[in-house]
C-alpha cells in the first residue's frame, strides 16, 4: 500500500521550517517537513492547510509542487509531495509534534532526517535548481 503524504516547504530569512515527530510515533523524533496523510476526500492542498493548522496552528498558503518522492519501508510506501508554501497567518508552535525549528539550508542535512526526506534535504542543502535549467529556491 503506497501513502500519499503532503508536505510544506516553508522558508524564512533563508530558513526552512522542520518539525520533529512525537516520541513513540512512527519513526519517533526524526525530523521531517510539516504536513501529513492525505484523507480520501482532500486534495494534497487541503491536506496541507489541515496538516499545518493542526500540527504547528498556523496558516498556509500552498505553492506549486518542488518535487516529488517515492520511498519503500519496510511496511508500507509513502509518495511525498513537496510544495513551496507560503505563511500567511500566525507563529508556529508545537501543537501535534514534537519541537520545529527554522534551519539554515546548510545545516539540514545535521538532523536526523525521516529516511523519504533525504533526497528533498540533499537538494536543498546543496541550493542546487529542483527543476533543471531554474534558479535555486534561495534565489527566488
Amino acid at each position: 500500500m503506497t501513502i500519499v503524504v503532503a508536505a510544506g516547504i516553508i522558508e524564512r530569512d533563508h530558513r526552512i521550517l522542520a518539525t520533529r515527530r512525537k516520541k513513540g510515533s512512527h519513526l519517533e523524533l526524526h525530523w521531517e517537513f510539516p504536513g501529513g496523510k492525505l484523507e480520501a476526500h482532500e486534495s494534497p492542498e487541503e491536506c496541507l492547510a489541515r496538516e499545518l493548522r493542526e500540527e504547528l496552528g498556523v496558516t498556509v498558503a500552498p505553492g506549486r509542487i518542488l518535487d516529488v518522492v517515492f520511498h519503500r519501508y519496510p511496511e508500507s510506501s509513502v509518495l511525498l509531495l513537496f510544495y513551496e508554501c507560503t505563511l500567511t497567518d500566525g507563529e508556529p508552535r508545537a501543537l501535534d509534534c514534537d519541537a520545529f525549528r527554522w534551519v539554515p539550508r546548510a545545516e539540514l542535512p545535521s538532523l536526523e532526517w525521516a529516511p523519504a526526506d533525504l533526497e528533498f534535504v540533499a537538494k536543498l542543502a546543496a541550493d542546487t535548481p529542483i527543476v533543471p535549467g531554474e534558479r535555486p529556491l534561495s534565489q527566488r
